[in-house]
This record gives C-alpha cells, structure tokens and sequence, in this order.
C-alpha cells in the first residue's frame, strides 16, 4: 500500500558510493515478475537485484526480496531465502528480515519502516531498536496507508520519524555522502 511509489522517492536519492547494501522486503504478490528490479534498476544510483540463497552481501547493492520467499541474513552475512509460512499474512515478510538482520548486525543496522496497510515490520523494527541498531519510521501523516509506521509508534520511540525525503538525505548524511546530482 503505497510501498513502491515511497521506495520511488527514496532509492533515487541514494548516492552510487552508498558503501553498504540495502535489503528491501515489498509486499508482492507471489506470482509477480521481475517488474520491481527492472523498475528501480533504470531510477536509482545503484545496482539493483532480486535477492538469490546465499549470496555475500555487496555495498552499493539494493536487494529485494524474491516473490513468495522470506528474506534473511545468515550469520556469515550471506542472503538466505525460504519460502517457510506467511509471518503477519506475508511472505515476504519485513519483520523476518529485520529480525535475522538484527541478529547478525546488531548495533551495525539502519531499519527503516515505510508506509502500509498491516502490521508486518513494527516487532522486527523493535528488534533492531533493542540491538542498538537505528530504527526510522515513516511519518504516518505522510504515508499512503498509515498503518504499518503507526503500529511502530504504538510499540516503540524510534530514533527518526521523518518524510520520504527526509529518510533520503538522512542515509546519504548518516554515510556522509553529498549528492552528484
């Protein structure tokens, strides 16, 4: 619910020196096609890919999770993919990944949580918060279906609630990255 037109604003702004991968789990319908990479693939500043079982993370990398399969992160840090049941109606489901990748980075991690029409995302966002990690929800005032970034309000404080462009210029600030355009 409003999902790609948010990552629309956001991945085009990030900077092609990004020096870590951004995993990204959509709601999908499990017999979609490749559409989503080949999308942002020609908007953004970075390689963009549909994420494969265990492959070794690269900076500069978006990788989106595969329709119909969970996506997270193993231990080496290598992408793990599994098409176990739905979590929150989902698969893939957000709150997997956050919560596999706050595991494995801890401190290290930046969640952000976008707009939506469930809950799926807000414990796994939790989970990072309490790793240490960074955690940025989306301003429910300003997102297509207020839902999911609210329910992460109802449980925790966030370190950020901001725009899309806030989000944006915040992960190029937080990696010190000035924009080419």
């Amino acid at each position: 619910a409003g999902g790609l037109d948010a990552l629309g604003v956001i991945l085009p702004m990030l900077d092609s020196g990004l020096p870590v991968p951004v995993l990204i789990v959509q709601h999908i319908s499990a017999s979609s096609d490749s559409f989503i990479v080949t999308y942002f693939g020609k908007r953004c500043n970075l390689t963009v890919k549909e994420a494969e079982d265990k492959e070794l993370l690269k900076p500069a990398t978006v990788y989106f999770a595969p329709p119909d399969y969970h996506l997270l992160i193993d231990s080496d840090r290598t992408i793990s993919l599994s098409n176990e049941e739905k979590v929150n109606f989902s698969r893939p489901s957000i709150d997997v990944l956050f919560e596999t990748a706050s595991w494995v980075y801890g401190n290290r991690l930046i969640g952000v949580l976008l707009t939506g029409a469930n809950w799926d995302g807000s414990a796994g966002l939790e989970k990072i918060k309490n790793a240490g990690g960074l955690t940025i929800v989306q301003d429910p005032d300003t997102a297509e279906a207020a839902r999911m970034p609210a329910t992460a309000l109802e449980r925790f404080t966030p370190d950020y609630i901001l725009t899309l462009e806030e989000i944006g210029q915040l992960l190029n600030r937080l990696f010190q990255i000035i924009p080419t355009r």
